[in-house]
């Protein structure tokens, strides 16, 4: 079945890349939306130890464990993020749960030292190590979380007119070892949001569950793509999330770090039974140490459900709907991302770009046990 089910994924990006480039989506905009910029055909963005794709007013790019340069740490995806850093005129604003990453690190600083705003939230608990420590020591401000849940983010704005988001946290392993994604969306729009969620971790100190749903502009549209943005615990993501899994009418192919929601995992069974094509890889390590992981009853339902193969981390917390909609971000499918840990969730209605989470899930799946 899995040796099919490969076949039919090649089967599926060939007519993907024969398909019209501008996506028809699923759902009408339930807000003003906005056209940024024009569309711009893909084009891949070479690196020694990622992949990469520019449509013009995104890029999407996702790691490679497997590159022989992974090992040495250099040529990954936070060269890009590290290039905008380096390009920021007026300020950086930074969510992340953990950072070691050198490079970004020192493109902070840089940042810094020419005048450009720099701001920080973190999980307090991985504040003490080096790299936030250097920070701080050269007096850019970072405020911790402070308390049980996560602060789970990783996002940055830049200029207050591009966002980076996904889920790789800016550590070594994160870049090299996992697996992981990340996209660079330039938006004014979008960057409201993630302004106005970072304001108020930093600004009001208000972290988890002591929050208010305030996102100004919950769906953006642009160049004819709808994205829905979600932080949680706010928005009440899992019942937004279960809403999109019921529309799926051929295929879920999904990728979770984690997956306990019984709610999300009870969703995808069901439109199993009614005939749509599921099949995921979970993190192996996750599987055997969560209690109440959905890995089992996908087994015992007889869906193409395997454990990863990668020695690090399978880190994505992905799942596409009907080649057409892609579901992703921080937030893991469990219950701590939907009542305590401060996540992102971007839902973003657009084949191109859900061609390209298929490509990194056949990349995956290849791979699962």
């Amino acid at each position: 079945m899995k040796k099919n089910l490969t076949l039919l994924f090649v089967m599926l990006i060939l007519l993907t890349a024969c398909d019209s480039p501008t996506a028809t989506p699923q759902t009408p905009p339930t807000v003003d939306s906005v056209t940024e910029e024009p569309s711009t055909p893909l084009t891949e963005i070479p690196l020694p130890a990622g992949y990469g794709v520019d449509g013009g007013w995104f890029q999407l790019y996702f790691t490679n464990p497997e590159s022989p340069l992974a090992s040495q740490e250099t040529g990954g995806i936070d060269v890009p993020l590290v290039d905008a850093i380096d390009s920021a005129i007026l300020s950086v604003d930074v969510a992340v749960y953990s950072l070691s990453l050198n490079s970004v690190r020192d493109a902070l600083l840089r940042a810094h030292d020419r005048g450009v705003q720099v701001r920080m939230v973190m999980e307090s608990d991985n504040m003490d190590r080096a790299d936030p420590q250097k920070l701080i020591e050269a007096g850019i401000p970072i405020l911790g979380d402070r308390r049980e849940g996560l602060m789970h983010n990783k996002f940055v704005v830049v200029d207050n007119s591009e966002v980076w988001t996904g889920s790789m946290n800016f550590t070594d392993s994160g870049a090299y070892e996992d697996n992981n994604n990340m996209i660079r969306i330039r938006s004014v729009k979008l960057a409201e949001n993630f302004t106005k969620e970072f304001e108020e971790m930093f600004i009001d100190d208000k972290f988890g569950d002591n929050v208010a749903a305030e996102t100004p502009n919950p769906r953006v549209t642009i160049d004819g793509t709808p994205i829905d943005t979600y932080f949680s615990p706010d928005d009440g993501v899992q019942a937004s999330f279960v809403d999109i899994v019921n529309t799926a009418q051929e295929s879920i192919y999904f990728m979770a770090f984690s997956f306990t929601a019984d709610p999300i995992g009870e969703a995808v069974r069901a439109r199993a039974e009614g005939g749509v094509t599921v099949a995921g890889v979970m993190d192996t390590q996750q599987v055997n140490s969560n209690v109440g992981t959905e890995f089992d009853p996908f087994n015992q339902a007889g869906l193409d459900v395997y454990r990863d193969g990668n020695e690090g981390q399978m880190h994505h917390k992905v799942m596409i709907i009907d080649e057409s909609i892609v579901i992703f971000g921080s937030y893991n499918f469990t219950n701590s991302a939907e009542t305590r840990n401060d996540e992102t969730l971007l839902v973003i209605y657009n084949e191109e770009i859900a061609a390209q989470f298929i490509a990194e899930f056949q990349r995956v799946y290849g791979q699962a046990q």
